[in-house]
């Protein structure tokens, strides 16, 4: 995925909100976008994903231009989009009806929505049991945690197939130990090729996991760089450790870096 030059406003006579973003995500990537509240993160990616268009500049999925793809081609199979809000994907009375939903219903018949070789109930199955969702198949969607709620709106997305997952805040509510979860989950992504798109505020976890960070700023990505790039000197989006121990070990990024450093 490539953004070219993007410039978006929400009106014309407002002051633009993207000015001449450029983005670029490889294959098998994870790339973390950084930023204060209020920067354009969000807007940006409402641009990578069609939701909005840019008035200047183009989006490449493997060099074709994002607006030559039809709704169908281009979100099942190929772009998948994780909202702030799970619960805005939330149609359904159960997880199981949720799931089953995605891939054209319960019956087995292949259909537009559903034209894998292996079937629906084994394809739900393997979903469930990666994002742990198997004993919450029969509770309503609104009656799970947040974590919860956010494991079962991955899936969803994941049930697509999608080569290209893009998150707005996938970490926000979730406790210490699904995190390392869900960053076990979108290792099997990546393993399997799929590229990872992500705005977050959670720096250690950007810090620990990410491929890739970039900082957005003044409607555009003005610095980028692996976690041993982006995070040491960076006086305000570091992480705790670097800030600790930055007089003694200032290429230390995580928890795990200092100890290394000790270690030495």
């Amino acid at each position: 995925m490539e953004g070219k030059d993007l410039w978006f406003r929400y009106e014309k006579d407002l002051p633009d909100v993207v000015k001449g973003a450029n983005i670029k995500l490889y294959k098998g990537e994870f790339f973390c976008l950084l930023g204060g509240n209020g920067t354009g993160k969000s807007t940006t990616l409402s641009l990578l994903c069609r939701l909005r268009k840019p008035y200047r500049g183009k989006i490449l999925l493997e060099g074709k231009d994002i607006r030559r793809y039809k709704d169908q081609e281009l979100f099942r199979g190929f772009l998948g989009v994780l909202p702030q809000n799970p619960q805005s994907l939330f149609v359904k009375k159960t997880v199981e009806e949720e799931l089953y939903e995605m891939v054209g219903g319960f019956k087995e018949k292949k259909n537009e929505d559903y034209h894998l070789s292996m079937d629906k109930k084994e394809a739900v199955a393997g979903i469930a049991e990666l994002t742990h969702l198997q004993g919450l198949m029969h509770r309503h969607p609104y009656d799970l945690s947040g974590g919860e709620q956010q494991r079962l709106a991955l899936a969803k997305i994941l049930l697509l197939r999608p080569k290209l997952l893009l998150m707005d805040e996938p970490t926000k509510g979730l406790d210490s130990y699904f995190k390392k979860e869900f960053a076990d989950i979108l290792a099997s992504l990546k393993a399997e090729g799929v590229s990872i798109f992500m705005i977050s505020h959670d720096i250690e976890f950007c810090a620990s996991y990410a491929d890739r960070c970039g900082l957005f700023f003044d409607g555009g990505i003005v610095a980028s760089g692996t976690p041993k790039e982006f995070f040491p000197g960076n006086n305000f989006y570091t992480t705790a450790a670097n800030r600790m121990a930055r007089k003694y070990a200032p290429d230390a990024v995580t928890g795990k870096d200092v100890v290394a450093c000790l270690n030495r």
